[in-house]
């Protein structure tokens, strides 16, 4: 066993708190989202999201990406719906990603050319943090925006994990799976700094997207919502309040 799910949630630790500090999730958290950026973010995921599962079933059978290849967890589906809620029918011609999503894009496509195993990396933030603290998100995403039922927030909607129990046994069969693999310690220090590196890649997409919060709230109450710091929620016990953890 390589306890490389507790590695990798330990050597995150700092990167995931200042991921939740950024003013985008600030406000998000406390229920400030407008759809605009909202669905600006979902256009950035889908290219994200896209580009990741297409490498990840390139490297399916690759001794390391081969044992957290779940396609039950796959979002593409689930983001296309998205689109078309927020940007109708013909969204394909009504999206592009972002500068920072660009560069995360290609961030994926090149640690699948160059190291492989580091998808892990991505895998991890992008799939642990949506059965998480997404689920959080899904809430207050369709409070605040006052989203029809079941329209808006397919990213975080898992039709193979349909409850909540559900969600926690996949959770530990996804960190047992971490664990079960097995790799030298320069590996395991390089899928370590990549997760921190795409916790800055995600920080970028969300610094894109603040100046649209901010400019449909206003600077007052925007710096009223974004001025203090709080403690990352992978940084103190867990509780009931939690929305955003490994």
């Amino acid at each position: 066993m390589s306890y490389l799910a507790e590695q990798l949630r330990e050597g995150t630790k700092q990167s995931h708190t200042a991921s939740e500090n950024t003013a985008f999730m600030k406000c998000f958290l406390k229920g400030v989202m407008e759809k605009k950026p909202f669905s600006e973010l979902i256009a950035d995921l889908y290219f994200v999201y896209a580009t990741l599962e297409a490498e990840m079933f390139r490297h399916r059978e690759h001794s390391v990406v081969g044992k957290i290849y779940f396609p039950e967890l796959e979002r593409k589906q689930k983001l296309e719906e998205d689109l078309a809620f927020y940007f109708g029918e013909n969204w394909q011609e009504k999206i592009v990603a972002s500068p920072a999503g660009k560069v995360y894009v290609d961030r994926i496509k090149k640690v699948s050319q160059t190291q492989p195993e580091c998808l892990v990396a991505h895998a991890y933030v992008r799939y642990l943090g949506d059965l998480s603290g997404g689920q959080g998100l899904r809430k207050i995403a369709r409070s605040a925006m006052d989203l029809p039922p079941d329209q808006g927030t397919g990213l975080h909607e898992f039709d193979a994990l349909p409850n909540a129990e559900a969600k926690r046994e996949f959770k530990e069969k996804y960190r047992n799976a971490l664990n079960s693999i097995v790799v030298d310690e320069e590996t395991q220090k390089a899928i370590i700094e990549e997760a921190n590196y795409v916790f800055k890649l995600n920080r970028d997409v969300f610094h894109e997207l603040e100046g649209e919060i901010k400019k449909s709230i206003g600077d007052r109450a925007f710096d009223l919502l974004t001025r203090q710091d709080q403690p990352g929620s992978t940084e103190k016990a867990v509780n009931s309040n939690q929305l955003v953890a490994n």
